[in-house]
Parts: C-alpha cells; sequence; structure tokens
C-alpha cells in the first residue's frame, strides 16, 4: 500500500473520530480492538488489515462509498499537482479553539510522507498544552503575528517569517497579534528515529 494513500485513511479515521467527539478507547471499544493499534492506525504508524478497517469505519457509522472517494492508489505518478482553493479540506486536529485547519495537499516523497496544511489561527488562539508531533514541521506566516514556545524558547514569527524544527520537541502556537493569523504549514513524516 502506498504511503499517501495510508496517510489518507489515517487522517480520515482520526478526523472522523474527532468530528464525532469519540474518544481514542471508545473507537478501540466498539471497534474490538485495542487502544494502541487505533493510534498507531491514526499515526500512520501501521496499515490496518481489512476487517479491522471494516470494523473502525462501521464504529464510525460511516458509507464505504464517502470514506473511499477520495482515496485511490493513483496508478501513473503525477509530477505535476494543481490544488485549487475550493478543494482545500477543512478538518479539526484538536479541541483548542480558534484552530482552523484546512489541507492542501497529501502525497507521498522519498522518505516520507508530506501533508500541507493551511491554518488560521483567531485572534488570541493559543493551545492549553504543549503537544509533540512524529514530524519535522515547517511553517510560514502569511499574516498575522504568532509566538511558538518550542523546547521552553519562544520565538515570535511575524509576517513573511518562517520557522522549521522536529515536532517531537514540545511546542505551542499562540496568536499573539490583534488579528487572525494565517500559516502555512508543512508535516514531513521521516523514517522514526531511535
Amino acid at each position: 500500500m502506498q504511503e499517501d494513500i495510508l496517510i489518507k485513511i489515517s487522517n480520515k479515521i482520526k478526523e472522523s473520530r474527532k468530528v464525532k467527539k469519540i474518544t481514542v478507547q471508545q473507537l478501540a471499544d466498539q471497534s474490538n480492538v485495542s487502544k494502541g493499534l487505533i493510534s498507531q492506525i491514526e499515526n500512520n504508524r501501521t496499515v490496518p488489515s481489512l476487517p479491522v478497517l471494516m470494523n473502525i469505519i462501521g464504529a464510525l457509522h460511516l458509507d464505504l462509498k464517502d470514506f473511499f472517494k477520495d482515496i485511490s492508489p493513483g496508478g501513473e505518478k503525477k509530477k505535476v499537482f494543481v490544488i485549487r482553493a475550493k478543494d482545500y479540506q477543512p478538518f479539526q486536529k484538536e479541541t483548542s479553539r480558534g484552530f482552523n485547519y484546512k489541507r492542501i495537499f497529501t502525497h507521498s516523497l522519498s522518505g516520507g510522507p508530506v501533508d500541507i496544511i493551511l491554518l488560521t489561527l483567531k485572534s488570541g488562539a493559543s493551545r492549553n498544552k504543549v503537544v509533540h508531533t512524529d514530524a519535522y514541521e515547517y511553517k510560514y506566516v502569511i499574516t498575522g503575528t504568532v509566538a511558538y514556545l518550542i523546547d521552553g524558547q519562544e520565538y515570535i514569527l511575524e509576517e513573511g517569517d518562517s520557522l522549521f524544527f522536529d515536532g517531537r520537541l514540545g511546542h505551542k502556537p499562540s496568536n499573539i497579534g490583534e488579528s487572525d493569523a494565517q500559516l502555512l504549514v508543512i508535516y514531513y513524516f521521516s523514517t522514526p528515529r531511535d
């Protein structure tokens, strides 16, 4: 299975679960699998077997046709992709208020999958706690002023500034400007470190 398909399946499961306000444990219980397996699937760490995938889709009360409509093997490798603004896919990544994500593009590159996101931080938006991701992260501030707390150090970014860091470091963004901030975010999922 191609890595970009795995990411699309993982993202769709995670986003559907969050939209339905189901915890990882609840989904695991309803799917008859372990909480750890659901977590691994959602974080692109394992490929679910077909019976497990069907159980998860059933537990989320999703239509099979709708679940798979945007997921395809792609066949021939494309070299140029045009993604129209109307096709950006809104999704919920976290429960923090004021964070509006739109997935622009997901694709697998040599070495690991890449996920490109457009993030709007409402004025005053801030996470309640520090988070960790299993990806290298690139942030480009399109508009606004954002503070990033990374591994205990704060970095202030303004329009046109960018930031690249290992998401395994604890991090927490905050919109410290008077207006909404918009960021281009790129997650690069590389081979796990020892």
